[in-house]
Protein backbone atom coordinates (compact mmCIF):
# COMPACT_ATOMS: atom_id res chain seq x y z
CA UNK A 1 0.00 0.00 0.00
CA UNK A 2 1.54 3.35 -1.12
CA UNK A 3 -0.09 6.53 1.31
CA UNK A 4 -3.22 4.24 1.61
CA UNK A 5 -4.02 3.27 -2.26
CA UNK A 6 -3.82 0.23 -4.12
CA UNK A 7 -0.79 0.75 -6.47
CA UNK A 8 -2.59 -0.77 -9.25
CA UNK A 9 -5.47 0.83 -9.21
CA UNK A 10 -4.91 4.19 -7.32
CA UNK A 11 -7.94 3.98 -5.49
CA UNK A 12 -7.78 4.08 -1.30
CA UNK A 13 -7.21 0.63 0.06
CA UNK A 14 -10.09 -0.78 1.45
CA UNK A 15 -9.95 -1.50 5.48
CA UNK A 16 -10.21 -5.69 6.48
CA UNK A 17 -13.63 -6.66 6.61
CA UNK A 18 -14.34 -6.76 10.92
CA UNK A 19 -18.23 -8.26 11.15
CA UNK A 20 -20.30 -5.65 13.08
CA UNK A 21 -21.85 -7.53 16.30
CA UNK A 22 -25.42 -6.85 16.59
CA UNK A 23 -25.18 -4.14 19.67
CA UNK A 24 -22.32 -1.67 19.31
CA UNK A 25 -21.87 -2.41 23.07
CA UNK A 26 -21.49 -6.18 23.12
CA UNK A 27 -18.18 -7.53 24.05
CA UNK A 28 -17.62 -11.21 23.13
CA UNK A 29 -17.55 -12.20 26.57
CA UNK A 30 -20.27 -10.72 26.91
CA UNK A 31 -22.73 -12.05 23.87
CA UNK A 32 -25.74 -13.61 24.49
CA UNK A 33 -25.95 -17.13 23.39
CA UNK A 34 -28.09 -18.29 20.19
CA UNK A 35 -31.92 -18.34 19.91
CA UNK A 36 -33.71 -20.55 17.74
CA UNK A 37 -35.32 -19.02 14.68
CA UNK A 38 -34.57 -15.59 12.22
CA UNK A 39 -31.91 -14.09 15.23
CA UNK A 40 -28.53 -13.99 14.32
CA UNK A 41 -26.15 -16.54 16.65
CA UNK A 42 -24.39 -14.61 18.64
CA UNK A 43 -22.05 -17.08 21.16
CA UNK A 44 -19.64 -17.12 24.19
CA UNK A 45 -16.44 -16.93 23.64
CA UNK A 46 -16.01 -19.95 25.65
CA UNK A 47 -19.27 -21.90 23.51
CA UNK A 48 -17.75 -24.08 21.24
CA UNK A 49 -19.96 -23.28 17.35
CA UNK A 50 -22.40 -26.17 16.86
CA UNK A 51 -21.67 -26.86 12.63
CA UNK A 52 -23.52 -28.41 9.83
CA UNK A 53 -22.35 -29.81 6.34
CA UNK A 54 -24.83 -29.98 3.57
CA UNK A 55 -23.13 -31.57 0.62
CA UNK A 56 -21.10 -34.80 1.75
CA UNK A 57 -19.60 -35.44 -1.70
CA UNK A 58 -15.74 -35.28 -2.02
CA UNK A 59 -14.93 -31.81 -0.28
CA UNK A 60 -17.87 -32.48 2.14
CA UNK A 61 -16.31 -35.49 3.55
CA UNK A 62 -12.77 -33.58 3.48
CA UNK A 63 -14.11 -30.50 5.64
CA UNK A 64 -15.92 -33.14 8.17
CA UNK A 65 -12.79 -35.18 8.47
CA UNK A 66 -10.33 -32.55 9.79
CA UNK A 67 -12.97 -31.45 11.99
CA UNK A 68 -14.16 -34.57 13.30
CA UNK A 69 -10.23 -34.86 13.67
CA UNK A 70 -10.08 -31.87 15.96
CA UNK A 71 -8.64 -29.53 13.63
CA UNK A 72 -10.43 -26.68 14.67
CA UNK A 73 -10.72 -26.20 18.60
CA UNK A 74 -13.85 -24.43 19.45
CA UNK A 75 -15.83 -25.75 16.60
CA UNK A 76 -18.02 -29.26 17.02
CA UNK A 77 -19.37 -30.69 13.74
CA UNK A 78 -22.93 -32.01 15.04
CA UNK A 79 -24.90 -32.72 11.94
CA UNK A 80 -24.44 -33.71 8.47
CA UNK A 81 -27.14 -33.95 5.20
CA UNK A 82 -26.86 -35.63 1.74
CA UNK A 83 -29.86 -36.82 -0.37
CA UNK A 84 -27.77 -39.69 -0.68
CA UNK A 85 -28.47 -42.20 2.13
CA UNK A 86 -25.21 -44.13 1.85
CA UNK A 87 -22.89 -41.12 2.26
CA UNK A 88 -24.44 -40.89 5.54
CA UNK A 89 -24.28 -43.47 7.18
CA UNK A 90 -20.55 -43.67 8.21
CA UNK A 91 -20.78 -40.11 10.24
CA UNK A 92 -23.46 -41.49 13.01
CA UNK A 93 -23.50 -40.61 15.87
CA UNK A 94 -23.87 -37.49 14.18
CA UNK A 95 -26.81 -35.60 13.54
CA UNK A 96 -27.89 -36.79 9.98
CA UNK A 97 -30.26 -35.13 7.41
CA UNK A 98 -31.66 -35.46 3.73
CA UNK A 99 -32.93 -32.37 2.96
CA UNK A 100 -30.67 -29.27 3.84
CA UNK A 101 -34.06 -26.71 4.70
CA UNK A 102 -34.48 -29.74 7.86
CA UNK A 103 -31.30 -28.99 8.99
CA UNK A 104 -31.57 -25.32 8.84
CA UNK A 105 -34.37 -25.02 10.56
CA UNK A 106 -33.81 -27.69 13.19
CA UNK A 107 -32.38 -25.62 15.79
CA UNK A 108 -29.03 -28.13 15.78
CA UNK A 109 -26.10 -25.81 14.77
CA UNK A 110 -25.17 -22.09 15.15
CA UNK A 111 -23.29 -22.22 11.44
CA UNK A 112 -23.50 -24.22 8.41
CA UNK A 113 -21.04 -24.99 5.70
CA UNK A 114 -22.42 -25.45 2.11
CA UNK A 115 -20.46 -27.71 -0.06
CA UNK A 116 -23.00 -28.61 -2.35
CA UNK A 117 -23.19 -27.94 -6.81
CA UNK A 118 -22.58 -24.56 -7.34
CA UNK A 119 -26.47 -23.66 -8.09
CA UNK A 120 -27.48 -24.42 -4.73
CA UNK A 121 -24.91 -21.86 -2.66
CA UNK A 122 -26.90 -19.20 -2.91
CA UNK A 123 -30.22 -20.83 -2.28
CA UNK A 124 -29.12 -22.52 0.94
CA UNK A 125 -26.89 -19.15 1.82
CA UNK A 126 -29.57 -17.22 1.63
CA UNK A 127 -32.07 -19.34 3.57
CA UNK A 128 -29.52 -19.98 6.84
CA UNK A 129 -28.68 -16.47 7.07
CA UNK A 130 -32.41 -15.69 7.17
CA UNK A 131 -32.61 -18.76 9.86
CA UNK A 132 -30.17 -16.61 11.90
CA UNK A 133 -26.99 -18.93 10.88
CA UNK A 134 -23.21 -17.87 10.34
CA UNK A 135 -22.92 -18.98 6.92
CA UNK A 136 -19.54 -20.32 4.94
CA UNK A 137 -19.63 -20.88 1.17
CA UNK A 138 -17.19 -23.25 -0.79
CA UNK A 139 -16.40 -21.74 -3.87
CA UNK A 140 -17.89 -20.36 -5.85
CA UNK A 141 -20.08 -18.73 -3.79
CA UNK A 142 -22.45 -18.67 -6.50
CA UNK A 143 -22.75 -19.81 -10.06
CA UNK A 144 -23.54 -16.38 -11.56
CA UNK A 145 -23.01 -12.72 -10.44
CA UNK A 146 -26.52 -12.00 -10.04
CA UNK A 147 -27.25 -15.32 -7.75
CA UNK A 148 -23.86 -13.93 -5.77
CA UNK A 149 -25.27 -10.52 -5.51
CA UNK A 150 -28.83 -11.97 -4.03
CA UNK A 151 -26.61 -13.69 -1.54
CA UNK A 152 -24.71 -10.94 -0.36
CA UNK A 153 -27.55 -8.08 -0.39
CA UNK A 154 -28.66 -11.57 2.21
CA UNK A 155 -25.47 -11.10 4.26
CA UNK A 156 -25.38 -6.98 4.62
CA UNK A 157 -28.89 -7.07 5.46
CA UNK A 158 -27.57 -9.23 8.50
CA UNK A 159 -24.23 -7.31 9.50
CA UNK A 160 -24.27 -9.72 13.27
CA UNK A 161 -23.96 -12.79 11.39
CA UNK A 162 -20.66 -14.27 10.16
CA UNK A 163 -20.74 -14.38 6.25
CA UNK A 164 -17.31 -16.45 5.11
CA UNK A 165 -16.03 -18.00 1.42
CA UNK A 166 -13.82 -20.90 0.84
CA UNK A 167 -10.85 -19.37 -0.15
CA UNK A 168 -8.01 -21.39 1.29
CA UNK A 169 -5.34 -19.75 -1.05
CA UNK A 170 -5.41 -16.72 0.90
CA UNK A 171 -3.74 -18.96 3.99
CA UNK A 172 -0.66 -19.60 1.98
CA UNK A 173 2.24 -17.86 3.04
CA UNK A 174 3.53 -17.31 -0.79
CA UNK A 175 0.51 -15.07 -1.56
CA UNK A 176 0.47 -13.28 1.52
CA UNK A 177 4.07 -12.34 0.70
CA UNK A 178 3.03 -11.11 -2.90
CA UNK A 179 0.71 -8.81 -1.04
CA UNK A 180 2.47 -7.44 1.39
CA UNK A 181 5.07 -6.81 -1.68
CA UNK A 182 2.63 -5.20 -3.51
CA UNK A 183 0.71 -2.85 -1.20
CA UNK A 184 3.73 -1.59 0.16
CA UNK A 185 4.72 -0.37 -3.17
CA UNK A 186 7.80 -2.22 -3.52
CA UNK A 187 7.23 -3.23 -7.19
CA UNK A 188 7.03 0.44 -8.41
CA UNK A 189 4.21 1.06 -10.74
CA UNK A 190 2.25 -2.35 -11.98
CA UNK A 191 3.04 -2.86 -15.41
CA UNK A 192 2.57 -6.30 -16.59
CA UNK A 193 0.59 -9.94 -14.75
CA UNK A 194 0.81 -13.06 -16.56
CA UNK A 195 -0.60 -16.33 -14.65
CA UNK A 196 -0.26 -19.52 -16.63
CA UNK A 197 -2.08 -22.00 -14.73
CA UNK A 198 -2.64 -25.50 -16.21
CA UNK A 199 -2.13 -27.68 -13.42
CA UNK A 200 -5.46 -29.01 -12.96
CA UNK A 201 -5.56 -31.93 -14.91
CA UNK A 202 -8.58 -33.57 -15.45
CA UNK A 203 -9.51 -37.26 -16.99
CA UNK A 204 -12.96 -38.21 -18.51
CA UNK A 205 -13.54 -40.56 -15.72
CA UNK A 206 -13.72 -37.09 -13.70
CA UNK A 207 -16.39 -35.24 -15.45
CA UNK A 208 -18.08 -38.50 -15.88
CA UNK A 209 -18.87 -39.16 -11.49
CA UNK A 210 -21.50 -37.12 -11.14
CA UNK A 211 -24.62 -36.24 -13.13
CA UNK A 212 -23.97 -32.17 -12.22
CA UNK A 213 -20.49 -31.98 -13.09
CA UNK A 214 -18.98 -29.83 -16.08
CA UNK A 215 -22.98 -28.91 -17.47
CA UNK A 216 -24.37 -25.49 -17.85
CA UNK A 217 -27.53 -26.80 -15.72
CA UNK A 218 -25.65 -28.76 -13.38
CA UNK A 219 -22.32 -26.52 -12.15
CA UNK A 220 -22.59 -23.58 -14.66
CA UNK A 221 -19.20 -23.57 -16.28
CA UNK A 222 -15.92 -25.61 -16.22
CA UNK A 223 -12.80 -24.98 -15.40
CA UNK A 224 -12.87 -21.23 -14.73
CA UNK A 225 -15.72 -21.95 -12.14
CA UNK A 226 -14.54 -25.31 -10.49
CA UNK A 227 -10.79 -25.26 -10.86
CA UNK A 228 -9.53 -21.99 -11.38
CA UNK A 229 -11.87 -20.30 -9.26
CA UNK A 230 -9.35 -20.40 -6.61
CA UNK A 231 -6.54 -18.75 -9.24
CA UNK A 232 -9.11 -15.92 -10.05
CA UNK A 233 -10.15 -15.07 -6.42
CA UNK A 234 -6.20 -14.95 -5.63
CA UNK A 235 -5.88 -12.46 -8.79
CA UNK A 236 -8.67 -10.32 -7.72
CA UNK A 237 -7.39 -10.11 -4.05
CA UNK A 238 -3.77 -9.51 -5.27
CA UNK A 239 -4.79 -7.08 -7.88
CA UNK A 240 -7.93 -5.69 -7.80
CA UNK A 241 -10.87 -5.57 -10.09
CA UNK A 242 -9.98 -5.58 -13.88
CA UNK A 243 -11.61 -2.63 -16.21
CA UNK A 244 -11.73 -5.28 -19.08
CA UNK A 245 -11.73 -8.40 -20.26
CA UNK A 246 -11.37 -10.50 -23.79
CA UNK A 247 -11.26 -14.38 -23.61
CA UNK A 248 -11.09 -17.23 -25.91
CA UNK A 249 -12.55 -20.86 -24.48
CA UNK A 250 -12.94 -24.08 -25.62
CA UNK A 251 -16.27 -25.84 -25.13
CA UNK A 252 -15.36 -29.48 -24.64
CA UNK A 253 -12.33 -28.94 -26.40
CA UNK A 254 -10.05 -31.95 -24.79
CA UNK A 255 -13.20 -33.97 -22.96
CA UNK A 256 -16.88 -35.15 -23.40
CA UNK A 257 -18.16 -31.69 -21.75
CA UNK A 258 -20.13 -29.22 -22.88
CA UNK A 259 -18.18 -26.59 -21.04
CA UNK A 260 -15.41 -25.12 -21.27
CA UNK A 261 -12.10 -27.02 -20.44
CA UNK A 262 -9.53 -24.46 -21.96
CA UNK A 263 -9.31 -20.38 -21.53
CA UNK A 264 -7.01 -17.55 -22.61
CA UNK A 265 -7.83 -14.44 -21.33
CA UNK A 266 -6.25 -10.75 -21.66
CA UNK A 267 -7.60 -8.19 -18.89
CA UNK A 268 -6.65 -4.69 -18.27
CA UNK A 269 -6.77 -2.70 -14.72
CA UNK A 270 -7.68 1.00 -14.40
CA UNK A 271 -4.20 1.73 -13.36
CA UNK A 272 -2.90 0.92 -16.60
CA UNK A 273 -1.80 -3.06 -16.23
CA UNK A 274 -3.00 -5.72 -18.29
CA UNK A 275 -2.27 -9.07 -17.89
CA UNK A 276 -2.84 -12.79 -19.18
CA UNK A 277 -4.25 -15.46 -17.37
CA UNK A 278 -4.51 -19.39 -19.13
CA UNK A 279 -5.76 -22.35 -17.93
CA UNK A 280 -6.82 -25.87 -18.85
CA UNK A 281 -7.71 -29.21 -17.59
CA UNK A 282 -6.38 -30.95 -20.15
CA UNK A 283 -2.58 -30.17 -20.05
CA UNK A 284 0.08 -32.98 -18.79
CA UNK A 285 2.34 -31.59 -17.54
CA UNK A 286 0.74 -28.74 -16.55
CA UNK A 287 2.29 -25.31 -15.14
CA UNK A 288 1.69 -23.15 -12.62
CA UNK A 289 3.48 -19.96 -13.02
CA UNK A 290 2.65 -16.39 -11.89
CA UNK A 291 4.57 -13.32 -13.04
CA UNK A 292 4.43 -9.72 -12.40
CA UNK A 293 5.94 -7.01 -13.38
CA UNK A 294 6.26 -3.54 -12.05
CA UNK A 295 8.51 -0.48 -12.81
CA UNK A 296 10.78 -1.97 -9.90
CA UNK A 297 11.52 -5.18 -10.88
CA UNK A 298 9.63 -8.55 -11.52
CA UNK A 299 8.02 -11.32 -9.17
CA UNK A 300 8.05 -14.83 -10.47
CA UNK A 301 6.15 -18.00 -8.94
CA UNK A 302 6.80 -21.01 -9.50
CA UNK A 303 7.79 -24.63 -8.52
CA UNK A 304 7.79 -23.93 -4.83
CA UNK A 305 9.57 -20.86 -5.58
CA UNK A 306 8.95 -17.01 -5.38
CA UNK A 307 12.11 -14.97 -7.22
CA UNK A 308 12.38 -11.14 -7.08
CA UNK A 309 14.36 -9.49 -9.93
CA UNK A 310 14.36 -5.60 -8.08
CA UNK A 311 15.61 -3.06 -10.13
CA UNK A 312 17.96 -0.53 -8.39
CA UNK A 313 15.97 2.30 -9.66
CA UNK A 314 12.55 2.68 -11.16
CA UNK A 315 12.49 1.43 -15.01
CA UNK A 316 10.52 3.98 -16.13
CA UNK A 317 12.51 6.72 -14.37
CA UNK A 318 15.55 5.47 -15.22
CA UNK A 319 14.27 5.19 -19.10
CA UNK A 320 13.81 9.36 -19.34
CA UNK A 321 16.65 9.99 -17.91
CA UNK A 322 19.38 7.39 -19.17
CA UNK A 323 21.87 9.76 -21.80
CA UNK A 324 22.58 6.22 -23.67
CA UNK A 325 20.62 3.91 -25.81
CA UNK A 326 21.32 0.60 -24.67
CA UNK A 327 21.52 1.21 -20.75
CA UNK A 328 19.51 -1.17 -18.50
CA UNK A 329 18.96 -0.53 -14.55
CA UNK A 330 21.20 -2.63 -12.24
CA UNK A 331 19.33 -5.53 -10.79
CA UNK A 332 19.28 -7.25 -7.32
CA UNK A 333 18.17 -11.22 -7.58
CA UNK A 334 16.42 -12.14 -4.27
CA UNK A 335 15.12 -15.47 -3.26
CA UNK A 336 11.91 -14.51 -0.92
CA UNK A 337 11.57 -17.59 1.47
CA UNK A 338 8.41 -18.92 2.54
CA UNK A 339 6.19 -22.25 4.33
CA UNK A 340 3.42 -24.42 3.05
CA UNK A 341 0.31 -23.24 5.05
CA UNK A 342 -0.22 -26.92 6.85
CA UNK A 343 -4.15 -27.15 6.69
CA UNK A 344 -5.32 -24.75 4.28
CA UNK A 345 -9.16 -25.82 4.43
CA UNK A 346 -8.77 -25.67 8.53
CA UNK A 347 -7.37 -22.55 8.54
CA UNK A 348 -9.82 -20.88 7.14
CA UNK A 349 -12.71 -23.04 9.33
CA UNK A 350 -10.68 -21.96 12.12
CA UNK A 351 -10.43 -18.03 11.34
CA UNK A 352 -14.45 -18.68 10.32
CA UNK A 353 -15.19 -19.96 14.18
CA UNK A 354 -12.62 -17.05 15.52
CA UNK A 355 -15.32 -14.47 13.75
CA UNK A 356 -18.25 -16.16 15.38
CA UNK A 357 -16.62 -16.10 18.76
CA UNK A 358 -14.53 -13.14 19.16
CA UNK A 359 -14.93 -11.15 16.21
CA UNK A 360 -12.01 -11.42 14.62
CA UNK A 361 -11.73 -10.50 11.20
CA UNK A 362 -12.58 -12.67 8.41
CA UNK A 363 -9.26 -13.99 5.53
CA UNK A 364 -11.98 -14.01 2.74
CA UNK A 365 -15.28 -12.43 3.49
CA UNK A 366 -17.93 -13.89 1.62
CA UNK A 367 -18.82 -10.43 -0.15
CA UNK A 368 -15.36 -11.03 -1.20
CA UNK A 369 -16.88 -14.06 -3.28
CA UNK A 370 -18.20 -11.78 -5.64
CA UNK A 371 -15.17 -10.85 -7.53
CA UNK A 372 -13.66 -14.22 -8.69
CA UNK A 373 -17.21 -15.52 -9.75
CA UNK A 374 -17.54 -12.04 -11.58
CA UNK A 375 -14.38 -12.80 -13.82
CA UNK A 376 -15.24 -16.21 -14.52
CA UNK A 377 -18.53 -15.15 -15.90
CA UNK A 378 -16.97 -12.39 -17.65
CA UNK A 379 -14.85 -14.51 -19.41
CA UNK A 380 -16.54 -17.12 -20.68
CA UNK A 381 -19.14 -13.96 -21.99
CA UNK A 382 -16.39 -12.67 -23.43
CA UNK A 383 -15.54 -15.40 -25.17
CA UNK A 384 -18.89 -16.74 -26.21
CA UNK A 385 -20.19 -13.47 -27.90
CA UNK A 386 -16.64 -12.81 -29.70
CA UNK A 387 -16.28 -8.97 -27.88
CA UNK A 388 -14.68 -7.68 -24.87
CA UNK A 389 -16.24 -7.31 -21.66
CA UNK A 390 -15.77 -4.43 -19.79
CA UNK A 391 -16.58 -4.38 -15.64
CA UNK A 392 -18.26 -4.66 -14.13
CA UNK A 393 -20.40 -7.19 -15.54
CA UNK A 394 -24.24 -6.87 -15.95
CA UNK A 395 -25.23 -9.89 -14.06
CA UNK A 396 -28.92 -9.87 -14.85
CA UNK A 397 -27.51 -10.50 -18.76
CA UNK A 398 -25.06 -13.21 -18.10
CA UNK A 399 -27.49 -14.93 -15.77
CA UNK A 400 -30.18 -14.72 -19.06
CA UNK A 401 -27.18 -16.02 -21.46
CA UNK A 402 -27.03 -19.01 -18.97
CA UNK A 403 -30.31 -19.88 -18.94
CA UNK A 404 -30.30 -19.85 -23.14
CA UNK A 405 -27.42 -22.40 -22.81
CA UNK A 406 -29.19 -24.55 -20.49
CA UNK A 407 -32.57 -24.34 -22.61
CA UNK A 408 -30.77 -24.82 -25.53
CA UNK A 409 -28.45 -27.52 -24.18
CA UNK A 410 -28.38 -31.27 -26.65
CA UNK A 411 -25.42 -32.72 -24.28
CA UNK A 412 -26.56 -35.92 -23.08
CA UNK A 413 -24.60 -36.82 -19.94
CA UNK A 414 -23.69 -40.17 -18.92
CA UNK A 415 -22.68 -41.10 -15.19
CA UNK A 416 -20.00 -43.47 -14.68
CA UNK A 417 -18.93 -44.91 -11.11
CA UNK A 418 -15.94 -43.80 -9.93
CA UNK A 419 -12.70 -46.00 -8.18
CA UNK A 420 -11.97 -44.34 -5.06
CA UNK A 421 -9.11 -41.88 -5.55
CA UNK A 422 -7.31 -39.39 -3.08
CA UNK A 423 -9.17 -36.46 -2.73
CA UNK A 424 -6.60 -34.16 -1.44
CA UNK A 425 -4.34 -34.79 -4.65
CA UNK A 426 -6.42 -32.08 -6.70
CA UNK A 427 -5.18 -29.70 -3.98
CA UNK A 428 -3.37 -27.32 -5.29
CA UNK A 429 -1.54 -24.44 -3.61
Amino acid sequence: MVNGRDPISGRAQEKPHVPKSANANDRPDQMRSCPRGAEPCILRVMTPVRLGIVGMGNIGKHHAGYLRAGQVPGCELVSVCSPSPQKLESYRPLKIHSDPMTLIRSGEIDALLIATPHYQHATLGIAALEAGLHVMVEKPIAAHKADAERLIAAANARPAQIFAAMFQLRTEPRYVKIQTLLQSGELGRLMRVNWINTDWFRTDAYYASSAWRATWKGEGGGVLLNQALHNLDTLHWLLGVPSRVRAFSKLGGYHNIEVEDEVTAYLEWPGGATGVFVTSTAEAPGANRLEITGSRGRLVLENDRLSFQRTETDALDFSRTAKTAFAKPELWNVEIPFTNAPAQHATLMQNFVEAIRERKPLIAPGQDGIGSVELANAMLYSSLTHETVELPLDGLIYEARLQELIANSKFQKKVENLSSDDFAKSFRR
